[in-house]
């Protein structure tokens, strides 16, 4: 199943390129009161909620909607830098990338947090700031935790695995922390829609890409994650309580280089679809 949020926050399902708005099925969510529970509601009730999800009556195409971020309310964006042989390889060789800071494998380096207020839909676009400075692509296939997780082990990772999506994680170049530099609004882009784990039977094995303005630019594959997808989910829950909707970036392949207000991305992840977001 497909999942998306679109236009003025309704909630629906995608099938043969169309949308099918389900919002009524939002009233069977649990009633919140103060303090605002530490998760993403919709994602928590979701396996209850999919019979409700039924795609009928008349639908809107995919292009004459604008999609906003699958996940609402993610406790925590977790990321993976330099998950990819060959991005590890290019960070170390172009100081345009490293930018003088010391740039080690992900076993060393651990992961990051990247801001909750830095999430936007492929249908928001990215605006870029500090634009005297390098602001980069980067594609990524984006985990969405479905169920609490602590300490899990790598063999049951994906059973806490709510589904899929494509993220951009949007940086800027520079010496200061990577958290910091990745986190300004609308640098982390999720979308087209949640793909549910069951129509995805192996994170490792999907093609990721994207183009800039019609040039691909970065094009690899999931089979080449020095971590793995379940290695990721043992490794986060290790430190971290994983709640659901929480989102974990996988990492980024090599291939990142700049952007610029006027561009346009295309991003793409096999077994989920593509995303057009616009650089403004």
């Amino acid at each position: 199943m497909k999942i998306c949020r679109f236009d003025d926050n309704r909630l629906g399902v995608v099938r043969d390129g169309m949308v099918y708005d389900v919002t009524p099925a939002l009233k069977k969510l649990p009633a919140a009161g103060y303090p605002l529970p530490g998760h993403d509601p919709l994602i928590a009730a979701l396996p209850k909620l999919k019979k409700y999800l039924v795609a009928k009556g008349k639908g809107k195409p995919v292009s004459k909607v604008k999609l906003l971020s699958p996940v609402a309310n993610p406790g925590k964006i977790i990321a993976a830098p330099v998950n990819y042989t060959k991005h590890l390889q290019e960070a170390l060789a172009d100081k345009g990338i490293h930018h003088g800071n010391l740039v080690h494998e992900i076993h060393k380096v651990g992961m990051f947090l990247k801001a909750t207020s830095a999430l936007v839909g492929p249908g928001e676009g990215v605006k870029l700031i500090h634009t005297d400075r390098r602001n980069d692509h980067e594609v990524e296939l984006a985990v969405v935790i479905g169920k609490k997780a602590k300490n899990v082990k790598a063999e049951k990772a994906l059973d806490h695995v709510a589904g899929y999506c494509i993220g951009l994680d949007m940086t800027i170049r520079g010496p200061e922390e990577r958290s910091l530099r990745k986190s300004p609004d609308s640098y982390c882009v999720l979308g087209p829609w949640l793909v549910t784990r069951d129509e995805i039977e192996d994170p490792g094995n999907l093609s990721v890409k994207i183009e800039v303005n019609g040039e691909v630019k970065q094009d690899a594959h999931t089979s080449d994650l020095i971590l793995s997808v379940a290695q990721l989910i043992e490794w986060g829950s290790s430190f971290y309580t994983l709640h659901p909707g929480d989102v974990l970036l996988t990492g980024t392949p090599q291939g990142v280089g700049p952007v610029k207000p006027g561009d346009v991305m295309v991003a793409s992840v096999q077994g989920i679809g593509e995303m057009r977001v616009a650089v403004k």
